[in-house]
């Protein structure tokens, strides 16, 4: 195998929640705004170890999901080595296969690769993830009627594909990169926690 990666998913947008994205259905307004961020709690990349890393992404989703054509920059944190940024990037642009390179399918364009001071902390079910100056969002999960994160599951689109999410609403959520169309700054929308294993 190409990549063996586990760890965490935070990723917060402008559709109200829950997510009709995450359904098939056309993303509130008509085109969706968001941050995604993965950290690697363990995993390697063709022998490279990525343990500790986290790549983001903030994204402008003109329509459909499923439709593809995203608008995308992606940033790797600044803590990677050059040989740990390479391979992450192989992966989140499909090069390697596997469940990350269907998700790599719906990109239109790429308008930036950058490495930059990335937080992700995970604490009491609550997530926070800042991605330099570019995004910062702060996140909590529903719960359900015995305290438990409201979890989605087998739905037809999906950022950890083959594992549950855990869906939400984002105390705030700001991000601001022009060459991606993403302008936002709103609080009380959707978001998404979730552990991966992808192996490709």
């Amino acid at each position: 195998m190409a990549y063996q990666l586990e760890g965490r998913l935070l990723e917060v947008c402008t559709c109200k929640a829950i997510c009709p994205c995450w359904v098939g259905q056309d993303p509130d307004g008509g085109h969706c705004e968001g941050l995604l961020a993965w950290h690697m709690e363990k995993g390697q990349v063709n022998g490279v170890d990525v343990a500790g890393r986290t790549v983001a992404a903030v994204a402008y989703i003109p329509g459909n999901v499923l439709k593809g054509n995203w608008k995308v920059a992606v940033y790797i944190d600044d803590g990677a080595s050059t040989a740990q940024k390479e391979a992450l990037l192989q992966v989140y642009t499909g090069k390697l296969g596997g469940p990350v390179a269907e998700l790599a399918k719906l990109i239109g364009k790429v308008v930036a690769v950058e490495s930059v001071p990335i937080t992700f902390t995970v604490k009491a079910g609550k997530g926070e993830v800042r991605i330099g100056n570019i995004a910062d969002a702060e996140m909590e999960p529903f719960l359900g009627a015995h305290g438990e994160p409201t979890e989605l599951a087998h739905s037809v689109f999906s950022t950890i594909p083959g594992s549950p999410a855990y869906v939400g609403s984002s105390r705030h959520f700001r991000a601001r990169q022009d060459a991606a169309g993403v302008n936002v700054d709103v609080k009380g929308h959707n978001s998404v926690q979730g552990h991966f294993r992808f192996d490709g």
